[in-house]
């Protein structure tokens, strides 16, 4: 089904808001809202249509708080402070920092500083500690999974249970934490300790003879470092305002990233990639879905309704990958979507493109994420140590009534 448009005509604003057409001109001279001409007739406007939705919803705080409470769950209003992501007008900022300007230049660790709030005097030896688990117990944890992401969990449990240090939760602790948990799950996926950085120990491990490769994997783990408040660094943060230990955190954010509505739905953008094969069956691939009711992975985001600048990025840089077919084939899908979907790619396609284009194992999108969005969940976790306060929302019973 073709997704909504981003604008609204002057009578669908005002109906969506259940104002006059006056009411609708009073709230734009007052700045509550903006409006622009419509191209090729300059006597209409338009309205974003997420800027309308937020007004709404604002409006209805005032008369309902329960039901504001309840959007705020879902894509709606923002339902607690954080200092760390900003999305606003189609750009996302760490820390008041253009991720794309960031991502141009700087690697992941460059990132988690800013991100946690590290001192300068503190940065430099945040990577530099010794690693969580000792080699011997690394190797063992081999024997039981081969898979990226389950012996990411499992050496978080166990590092979880050895790391006594990992209980102090002031700040400075808390960051020195954070990066022996990134550096951990990096040598894990890149199967062996590096004094590296961690875009250059997974180019020697994913792409040895390409190193450019290894800027591709570095702007991609910036670009995932963070999100805002999606659901796993919301459950980042009710787990550390449980007072739960970094390497819970982590792991509970890890469980959530796996699931098919959130990183697990790259695994749909791969089979996507798989069933098509050729660019010249993309279109009629697309079609086919959307005529048998399947929804279509990879394009979209609520978010980004002019689409997602990290996709975008992204994809330049799957352009420049050394696999011309896979190119071919990813930008044929991405037309396709667009014409059919009216959407454009988001980060998954962009990532499972980046991965294709550069000839990384099939698990990279997944890991890069994984990886890159840790960094985010600690800088989620720090927040709330620091507010020392259990999140705890009401829920609004819908059940049978109580019996005598």
């Amino acid at each position: 089904m073709p997704s909504q448009s981003r604008y609204l005509s002057a009578s669908e604003a005002a109906a969506a808001l259940g104002v006059a057409r006056a009411t609708l001109y009073a709230y734009t001279s007052r700045g509550y809202l903006h409006s622009e001409a419509v191209p090729g007739r300059p006597r209409e406007s338009r309205y974003d249509r997420e800027e309308v939705q937020r007004l709404q919803q604002r409006k209805e705080a005032r008369l309902d708080p329960s039901k504001a409470a309840a959007q705020g769950l879902h894509w709606g209003s923002p339902v607690l402070a954080s200092g760390i992501t900003l999305i606003h007008e189609g750009r996302l900022y760490y820390r008041g920092q253009d991720v794309l300007q960031l991502a141009a230049h700087a690697n992941l660790e460059e990132a988690a500083a800013l991100l946690w709030a590290a001192e300068p005097a503190e940065t430099a030896r945040l990577f530099h500690q010794p690693l969580a688990l000792s080699p011997p117990r690394l190797a063992r944890l081999h024997t039981l999974a081969r898979a990226p992401l389950p012996l990411m969990q499992m050496a978080l449990a166990l590092a979880a249970s050895t790391d006594h240090a990992s209980h102090d939760l002031r700040p400075a602790a808390v960051r020195q934490t954070a990066a022996r948990i990134v550096r951990l799950l990096t040598t894990i996926v890149a199967g062996r300790h590096a004094a590296t950085s961690i875009h250059h120990a997974l180019q020697s491990a994913w792409a040895p003879s390409d190193p450019p490769a290894a800027g591709v994997i570095r702007t991609a783990l910036v670009l995932c470092a963070d999100h805002e408040l999606n659901v796993s660094a919301f459950t980042a943060r009710c787990a550390a305002s449980a007072g739960a230990s970094p390497w819970d955190v982590v792991s509970a954010a890890l469980a959530t990233l796996k699931g098919r509505r959130h990183g697990g739905s790259m695994d749909r953008v791969t089979a996507l990639f798989d069933e098509v094969r050729e660019p010249r069956r993309a279109r009629a691939v697309i079609a086919a879905r959307l005529r048998q009711g399947d929804s279509i992975g990879g394009f979209g985001h609520p978010l980004y309704p002019a689409g997602d600048p990290r996709a975008a990025m992204l994809l330049k840089l799957a352009e420049a990958g050394p696999h011309r077919s896979q190119w071919r084939l990813a930008r044929a899908l991405a037309n396709a979507g667009e014409s059919l979907l009216h959407d454009r790619p988001n980060l998954d396609f962009s990532l499972v493109a980046v991965a294709r284009c550069y000839a990384f194992p099939a698990v990279a999108p997944l890991v890069l994420f994984a990886l890159g969005r840790t960094v985010g969940w600690m800088a989620h976790a720090i927040e709330e140590y620091a507010k020392g306060e259990l999140i705890r929302p009401r829920a609004l019973y819908t059940g049978p009534p109580p019996h005598d």
